[in-house]
């Protein structure tokens, strides 16, 4: 694993910033164990775990290990994860520092840092319960920027990634919080540098984005297929469907895509 202490956007982790980026909500449930669904905590920093679900239906399958959205916590996904199983696929979505089970405070650096502490932590857990399929790193919105991260670090571990409804350029998701990246002095490579990233990672490669996306716009998701090194890449525009909308919308062919994605990885 890196050096975490080099990981992070420190120019991006102040108040005006996290405070509005991050939409942090706690879970009341208690966590899950049941067979072929276990809810874990993650230690990733000295007194903070963040909370995971992990799905596992076929131990030969691929796992998709999934970083969700703004506003969302794992326990948001378990109608989806069973449409997953269905298909039978993996899913193991994850949370960040406060949302759900976790504890701690959400940051950009944070989130980057723990994505490498959680993709070990993974890689070990389904070593461990001899799940022996590829494995996929998928995020949306918000989580494209963890899994950009670890494409880029990791492209050895890393059989496929999966970017959703994410961001190409940080301006586009600051105007979101109301940050001039020129006005406050940060230039991309102290930010997100998701083009730079996504260009470094040459495994097979699926973008979906919704047509009218009214958050992150389906032009972020054309720059990013189009930055991406991979040479087995598809760019998935979902007609008609909006942020939000995306998966209900085009729940046909967004399932279909991701099912033959992971079919060619087996």
């Amino acid at each position: 694993m890196k050096d975490l202490s080099r990981i992070g956007c420190p120019g991006l982790d102040g108040p005006e910033v996290s405070e509005t980026l991050f939409h942090p909500r706690s879970s009341r449930n208690e966590p899950l164990s049941r067979e072929g669904v276990r809810d874990i905590l993650i230690p990733v920093a000295e007194g903070v775990s963040v909370g995971a679900r992990y799905h596992v239906v076929d131990k030969d399958a691929p796992s998709i290990l999934f970083f969700h959205g703004n506003g969302e916590i794992v326990e948001d996904y378990e109608d989806i994860a069973l449409l997953y199983i269905r298909r039978g696929l993996n899913f193991l979505p994850v949370d960040y520092r406060g949302y759900g089970h976790s504890t701690g405070r959400p940051s950009v650096s944070a989130m980057l840092r723990d994505a490498h502490v959680v993709l070990e932590y993974t890689r070990k857990w389904l070593q461990l319960n001899g799940c022996t399929g590829p494995l996929i790193v998928m995020g949306r919105s918000l989580g494209s920027a963890p899994a950009l991260e670890l494409a880029e670090s990791y492209p050895e571990r890393i059989d496929g990634l999966i970017i959703e409804s994410g961001f190409a350029h940080s301006q586009t998701i600051l105007n979101l919080v109301g940050i001039d990246m020129k006005r406050a002095g940060i230039v991309e490579q102290e930010a997100f540098r998701h083009l730079e990233k996504i260009a470094g990672y040459a495994k097979p490669t699926l973008v979906i984005h919704a047509e009218f996306d009214h958050i992150l716009p389906f032009s972020d998701g054309e720059d990013l297929y189009r930055a991406s090194g991979s040479s087995e890449k598809r760019l998935l525009k979902i007609p008609g469907a909006d942020h939000n909308s995306i998966f209900m919308v085009g729940l046909s062919d967004y399932l279909e895509a991701i099912g033959e994605f992971a079919a060619r990885l087996r």
